[in-house]
């Protein structure tokens, strides 16, 4: 995948984030794009903005799509196939995904959890499903997922859990790794590619929040009550608006931007890179699991990642 210009690439969750950087980089190398999203004001947003930025042959398309909905994604592609006048496409960023779900132990309302597996793991799954018939019929093409760091590295700190979301990201490594394998046999001119960012500033705490109605008051109570913080004097209101506020610091103080992001990526795409790191915290930290796995869930870990010079502002509660 030399060059893009003239390729046909379908990118979830291209409303926010990296999503929205993917569309915006495609389109300025002359790619044709079809971005599907949950939110048609985001995703008219980007779209205005690639069209000021990118070339104007571009052709820009925006689908409504619920990516853990088999019928949601099967319309998303049959629309493709028709605003695009196409039967095959170059390049699929499966790239939506949502936090959330936390504690599979103390959380009694399953709904969370699984609301977030199904969006990360099975947006996923079902988009390659979907879009692999059209993959297949291109003379080249891509599959990029997206993972994480918590797809090989199952925490953000020995205090937090992170169930549903490492669990999907886990999957989604995995599913990735052995889908090379699976190509290299039935469909030699594709390639698949698994992204594990670190910490890249985007929305997603904000649209997580969002997305399951609302912060988890009670969960978060115990969260600060459990480092120690005086929680009897917060207000339902104060602690929503902390909740905020640390989705705001999430996405403006990352030491990645959503656009540096993007571009790794689509380098790391072209050069035929399929592991794809996503930021220095992420090399950092892959390298000191991969050197100490035993000990990546105890608390001198994380403070070890820490003395690297990574996550030591992060506060997602």
């Amino acid at each position: 995948m030399k060059s893009y210009k003239n390729k046909i690439a379908v990118v979830t969750g291209g409303g926010t984030g990296m999503g929205r950087e993917l569309v915006l980089q495609l389109a300025q190398e002359g790619c044709h794009v079809a971005m599907c999203d949950v939110n048609l004001e985001n995703m008219a947003e980007t779209k205005k903005f690639a069209k000021e930025q990118a070339s104007s042959d571009a052709r820009i398309s925006t689908h409504i799509c619920d990516v853990s909905d088999e019928a949601d994604m099967l319309g998303f592609r049959d629309e493709v196939a028709d605003q695009h006048q196409t039967d095959s496409v170059n390049l699929l960023f499966n790239n939506a995904g949502v936090g959330g779900g936390g504690s599979i132990v103390t959380d009694e309302n399953r709904m969370e959890w699984e609301r977030t597996f199904d969006i990360c793991w099975y947006g996923v799954y079902l988009g390659t499903r979907a879009f692999l018939p059209m993959l297949k019929k291109s003379t080249s093409g891509a599959i990029v997922n997206t993972s994480s760091i918590n797809g090989f590295w199952a925490t953000v700190g020995s205090g937090m859990p992170h169930t549903a979301y490492s669990a999907a990201k886990f999957a989604v490594k995995g599913f990735t790794e052995a889908l090379n394998i699976d190509l290299r046999l039935h469909a030699p001119h594709l390639l698949a590619h698994v992204v594990m960012p670190g910490h890249i500033g985007t929305s997603i705490a904000l649209n997580t929040t969002e997305m399951h109605g609302g912060p988890n008051i009670e969960g978060v109570r115990k969260i600060l009550g459990a480092r120690g913080a005086e929680t009897s004097s917060m207000s339902d209101k104060d602690i929503e608006s902390r909740v905020t506020n640390s989705g705001i610091r999430f996405r403006d103080n990352a030491p990645t931007t959503a656009a540096e992001a993007a571009t790794i990526i689509i380098e790391g795409v072209r050069s035929g890179q399929w592991r794809i790191l996503v930021g220095q915290d992420a090399e950092i930290i892959d390298q000191l699991v991969r050197e100490d796995p035993e000990s990546a869930y105890e608390p001198e870990f994380m403070r070890r990642v820490i003395d690297h010079g990574h996550l030591g502002g992060l506060n997602r509660s």
